[in-house]
């Protein structure tokens, strides 16, 4: 129906058009170039525009807002460069949607440009004018730009300050970001948002927790956007106690979930292990999209059940949904953890077949894993020397993976030494092949490797596990003694040790 009144209209458009030329009437010029843009014709607004008598900004400004609207953000810029070129000074909108266009391009050079004239015309302290620059320097991560714009705004606003918050998290400037955000003058919530989303999504999980509670203090209500970054902090530090009075907090706060709040909670659900949760909450999510399948898939895939994840994968492709490379990715990785050999390379063929254009390196360098897990060097081997460019240090450490699980010691050499030819710093190698000839019993080779790693100046990274105590999570690392309880742990351990020493063998059940 939408479709056919649109036509309606835009045929209502032509006959007011034609009238007016047929009358010799052009006073409503403007208007008609406005309600060729509303309904898409960009062709009768653009020659309409060019046949004008008299010019204006208003015509002008609604053709290019138009072609923002329609993503055509270069035909924007380009139209606001004719109308430069012909002498009619733009407004603050017309700036404000020329700036937009830049940005979504990633234009500097054209925002730099931008800048220059809205300087000459003296609009450079309106604050509309000014959050817009200062909007597409935080985006295209020039923060020098955007603090001295954000400082020649006469009396910022809330977008303002935003925006340069905004680009001082994009750039890891937390610190200068927090204290931005305490000086506001108000905090509303599309500010609270862009702060704990900023953290989520730089990693600082806890911070993006605390900002949470702070912002409840504050008495402001959250929005779906702020529920969407907080279950992802949570699902990046698995504290599942927390994630789910976060879980509460969202049905009461929110009268439904959107699409993006429910894909967060599926991930995080799913990456705390919960997946019976996470299927509840996706079985619930009505308008899902291919990061919802994304989601559950890649959750069983990475609990272990590849199975699962193949299941859905079939699901998808039945509900009409096409797997993107995110896809893909997940089914891989769980037919290779789950064994599935056979399967997963049946996904990867059948991506080469019908989806081509979604397969990356990645997806190249996990069939390799897939196939020397298994054992299947020689079919790993041509497989890279088939690769359609130059296999990276990656998919030698998927080959090397293989042969640590199969102790092939002869074939783990060969590839540490090609790997260290490509990076000769590189300590996973050194530790791979340690593992290999210390799990065959060649501790000789073992002590050489040590040794060499020590002449080197190599140090592994400690090993790291966490666990969640009523709601808060206690960190350790191997040989430890930060903790506040250090001394309580390890006399348990201890004593949990003895115990274990004291009965014979056969009375000890798993």
């Amino acid at each position: 129906m939408k479709p056919l009144l649109s036509k309606l209209h835009l045929f209502a458009t032509q006959a007011a058009h034609a009238h007016e030329l047929k009358s010799g009437s052009l006073i409503h010029q403007s208007q008609l170039v406005h309600a060729y843009c509303s309904h898409g014709a960009f062709s009768y607004a653009r020659q309409l525009f060019d046949e004008m008598s008299h010019w204006d900004i208003v015509s002008g400004t609604s053709i290019i807002s138009s072609f923002v609207r329609h993503k055509r953000y270069g035909d924007a810029i380009s139209l606001f460069s004719r109308l430069l070129l012909l002498g009619i000074r733009p407004n603050e909108f017309t700036f404000g949607t020329a700036l937009h266009a830049s940005t979504v391009l990633g234009d500097l050079n054209v925002g730099k440009q931008l800048h220059a004239c809205i300087t000459k015309m003296g609009l450079q302290s309106n604050v509309f004018v000014g959050s817009s620059l200062l909007d597409h320097y935080s985006k295209l991560g020039t923060i020098k730009e955007a603090r001295y714009t954000f400082k020649g705004i006469h009396d910022p606003n809330v977008v303002a300050y935003t925006a340069l918050i905004n680009g001082y998290l994009k750039n890891a400037e937390f610190d200068n970001a927090l204290k931005l955000f305490a000086k506001m003058p108000e905090r509303n919530v599309v500010s609270w948002n862009a702060v704990i989303g900023g953290c989520s999504q730089m990693g600082l999980n806890e911070e993006s927790v605390n900002l949470f509670v702070k912002m409840c203090r504050d008495g402001v209500k959250p929005t779906d956007s702020t529920f969407a970054s907080l279950f992802s902090a949570a699902a990046n530090i698995a504290v599942l106690g927390l994630g789910r009075s976060f879980h509460s907090s969202a049905i009461k706060s929110l009268a439904k979930f959107d699409v993006f709040v429910g894909n967060s909670l599926i991930s995080f659900y799913s990456k705390c292990g919960c997946l019976e949760d996470s299927v509840k909450v996706f079985d619930r999510v009505k308008d899902r999209n291919i990061v919802s399948w994304n989601a559950v898939i890649c959750g069983y895939a990475q609990n272990g059940n590849g199975i699962k994840a193949l299941e859905y994968f079939k699901r998808m492709r039945l509900s009409g949904f096409k797997p993107n490379s995110v896809t893909l990715l997940g089914l891989l990785f769980g037919c290779n953890h789950a064994g599935l050999v056979d399967d997963g390379y049946s996904c990867f063929k059948l991506a080469m077949t019908e989806e081509p254009s979604i397969l990356k390196p990645e997806h190249y360098a996990c069939v390799v894993n897939l196939l020397s897990r298994s054992g299947r060097f020689n079919e790993a081997k041509r497989f890279l020397q088939e690769l359609p460019f130059d296999p990276g240090i990656g998919f030698w450490k998927s080959l090397l993976g293989g042969c640590q699980i199969h102790l092939n010691k002869e074939l783990a050499d060969a590839i540490t030494h090609r790997i260290l030819e490509l990076d000769p710093k590189d300590i996973s190698s050194y530790v791979q092949l340690s593992n290999v000839y210390s799990s065959a019993g060649k501790w000789q080779n073992v002590s050489a490797i040590r040794r060499e790693m020590k002449e080197r100046g190599m140090k592994t990274v400690p090993g790291c596990s966490w666990i969640e105590v009523k709601n808060k999570v206690h960190v350790f690392f191997n040989a430890d003694r930060r903790h506040s309880q250090t001394d309580e742990i390890y006399e348990t351990l201890m004593a949990f040790m003895a115990t274990l020493e004291s009965k014979p063998f056969s009375d000890l059940h798993y």
